[in-house]
């Protein structure tokens, strides 16, 4: 075997694992096709109130699935009075569970289906996307090219990849090993979508990072080590605010995977963002909220 082949295995392992720093320890024993739990998250029969008139739509993030992702926000959300749901988009075949690795275009598609049966179910004009990692970057696809912008109220991303990720670097090695992208891309097309620079992410932001008429909030956390640089996460435009965990609360040490599954000092922040009329101050006290 060429040397550069020997090389090139560890270092598309390596890219691996590195994304899969977004997968619950759970993931292999949950059943990504379960549609309904005893908080009445993903009950179709669910009506939006006069208080939050728009159903919210979770979109988990590489490797993840529509269970495990949201164990905690999903319910954290439905005792305030939302009506949750969370799709499923990116399998590939022979891979059950670790979802989020198909090309991210066609992901974009699946979540354009899976908003139309949400609306249809609750009667709603309009829903509220909330998304982690690739899942807070992959709906602006869908705002952008696929008609989402009419039928999508805001759009907040947990630790959104939304100028792609160099994974700390690891990704800039890629060009000095001879047919790594083109295995990656062919292997896991969802990775190779999200490093910095592709042809995906070049589409996507080209001509600005929003569209009219939707509002964005962007949640990061200085200690991503996944999405890198963490500042990439922010997007530019109108209606946009971008927030840095850190800021609402120093000692949170939160990374790419706490941000987005257990951390109720970000989670308060969703609901601030969710309905900014009668937002409340995120503190580290908001833990306890």
């Amino acid at each position: 075997m060429l040397p550069w082949k020997r090389a090139l295995r560890p270092l598309a392992a390596l890219l691996l694992a590195a994304a899969a720093a977004t997968v619950p320890a759970t993931a292999a024993h949950a059943d990504s096709t379960a549609t309904t739990s005893s908080s009445g998250w993903n009950d179709y029969r669910c009506k939006p109130s006069a208080a939050h008139p728009r159903p919210v739509v979770l979109v988990h993030g590489t490797f993840g699935n529509s269970v495990d992702n949201w164990l905690a926000l999903a319910p954290y959300l439905t005792v305030r009075g939302y009506c949750v749901f969370s799709a499923d988009y990116g399998q590939l075949p022979g891979v059950p569970f670790f979802n989020g690795l198909g090309p991210i275009d066609k992901s974009a598609a699946q979540l354009s289906t899976f908003v139309d049966k949400v609306l249809a179910a609750t009667g709603a004009a309009e829903a509220d996307l909330v998304g982690h990692s690739q899942g807070g970057m992959m709906p602006r696809y869908y705002l952008k090219f696929l008609g989402g912008a009419a039928k999508v109220n805001a759009l907040v991303g947990i630790a959104p990849d939304n100028h792609g990720t160099t994974l700390s670097g690891l990704a800039n090695l890629l060009p000095y090993f001879p047919g790594a992208e083109d295995l990656l891309s062919a292997a896991t097309p969802g990775l190779a979508d999200q490093v910095a620079g592709s042809a995906f992410l070049t589409k996507l932001n080209a001509g600005g990072d929003t569209v009219a008429g939707v509002r964005y909030t962007v949640i990061a956390t200085k200690y991503d080590e996944v999405v890198t640089p963490w500042r990439t996460q922010y997007l530019s435009g109108s209606d946009v605010r971008n927030v840095l965990l850190q800021d609402l609360c120093p000692v949170d040490l939160s990374e790419h995977l706490a941000i987005g599954l257990f951390d109720r000092i970000a989670f308060h922040e969703v609901a601030n963002a969710l309905d900014p009329a009668h937002a409340t101050t995120t503190t580290c006290a908001s833990v306890f909220s």
